[in-house]
């Protein structure tokens, strides 16, 4: 038995050693939207399409921080009353008539969701076809939740237009409050990260595509290379399925917008793959409370086995392969010290130390307690049981479930 558990606990081991050397540097919080000033020779036109449903409560601060955003350009704002019963569209009027931008705001009323169509992408299109009137260069895609820096859209402008990006996308900064917030939330940023490594995502040679649906500025020329939103039109994933269509697209780089004597020339090269750039935010946040452990249950349970492309194997694997890697160190730890056996322990303990430091720099960003780190054994036990009844859900036709709606279905590009 010593000899099975040492084995375990050394390939436990390997893997984190793996993981830490060679898997994109996937624990590093340095990927923000950072971007220095830059002269713009003119200015891009933005137009913002929120998809709304039910979010009477939360628009007075949404809504109100994307009108009063400082960007110098043309910036006009598509608010899609989903279908709402709350009088989502009389508080949209109202937050824009108090911050005097009226005629900054247009809300579209959502017409019956068609088959084939998820709630959000079909309200996402019905936005794009009405703002796709002003000729816009860029779509902003967020979402009715998020309360936004007032200098986000110009720093994700700038990111797009100095590196001359398809898509730039920010994980925006999640509400951390409560006990349940604060020990699950940092952990679910955490797994992001290591299924879809930043450094990756951003690195234009690297196939591996992810965005965040909070807040992603798109080119509308890349939109329309990929074929519109009605491409990913039943992802419920949608952010990272549109990330991946653009990176896949490949196309010109447009160099349209003039960056002074320090920026970009004026050539155009062919690309391989489309360019997109994720990153953190400190300064735009969602304002989705999650104060619960159901509420975070259900908020992945949704998409969890939408995420191992609803495959029976890729469930059994994370169901063997999640215990391995995280509960393995600790019970070894355990058990090396109730059977005197020094070496599983000593080998136990630095897995979980192993984890712990890699899991450190995400508690720090969300500044909680650095001792939470070594309670990432526990908390990943409880995202496998997420994921296990996600795959029950979906299974027994309640798979998707959000805001009244059940999508049961599969997600395709």
């Amino acid at each position: 038995m010593d000899v099975i558990v040492f084995g375990l606990m050394l390939l436990s081991l390997t893997i984190w050693l793996g993981l830490l050397c060679f898997w994109g540097q996937f624990w590093r919080t340095d990927q923000q939207l950072e971007v220095t000033e830059i002269q713009l020779q003119s200015l891009p036109v933005v137009c913002a399409v929120v998809p709304a449903r039910n979010e009477a409560q939360l628009l007075p601060t949404s809504l109100r921080s994307l009108l009063l955003q400082d960007y110098p350009g043309s910036f006009n704002v598509f608010l899609v009353d989903d279908r709402s019963t709350d009088r989502t569209a009389n508080f949209a009027e109202g937050v824009a008539h108090a911050v005097g931008k009226p005629q900054q705001l247009h809300i579209i009323s959502g017409v019956s969701l068609p088959p084939g169509w998820s709630g959000k992408l079909w309200a996402v299109e019905q936005g794009i076809n009405s703002a796709s009137l002003f000729a816009p260069d860029y779509f902003l895609l967020t979402d009715a939740d998020i309360e936004h820096d007032p200098g986000n859209l110009r720093r994700l402008v700038a990111k797009a237009v100095q590196e001359d990006l398809d898509l730039v996308s920010v994980m925006v900064r999640l509400r951390c409050e409560s006990f349940w917030e604060k020990l699950l939330i940092p952990a679910f940023v955490f797994f992001f990260q290591k299924l879809y490594p930043f450094h990756w995502v951003n690195n234009p040679n690297n196939p591996t595509a992810a965005a965040a649906g909070g807040s992603i500025l798109i080119a509308r020329e890349a939109l329309e290379r990929i074929g519109g939103i009605q491409v990913i039109r039943q992802a419920l994933i949608d952010d990272c399925a549109l990330a991946q269509a653009i990176k896949r697209s490949g196309g010109v780089g447009s160099g349209e917008w003039g960056v002074g004597e320090q920026g970009r020339n004026n050539q155009c090269p062919i690309r391989s793959q489309g360019r997109i750039w994720l990153g953190l935010s400190t300064l735009t946040c969602s304002l989705r409370p999650y104060d619960s452990l159901a509420t975070i249950w259900d908020m992945v349970a949704r998409t969890a086995y939408t995420q191992l492309n609803y495959s029976p194997l890729l469930l059994l694997g994370t169901l063997v392969g999640m215990p391995l890697i995280y509960l393995a160190p600790p019970v070894c730890v355990i058990l090396g010290a109730v059977w005197s056996n020094w070496a599983i322990a000593f080998t136990g303990l630095l897995g979980w130390l192993l984890m712990s430091l890699a899991y450190y720099p995400t508690i720090r960003f969300y500044k909680c307690s650095p001792w939470l780190a070594f309670s990432l054994p526990a908390i990943a036990f409880l995202y496998t049981l997420m994921t296990l009844d996600s795959a029950l859900r979906h299974w027994q036709g309640r798979g998707g479930a959000w805001k009244g709606r059940v999508y049961p279905g599969s997600d395709s590009l």
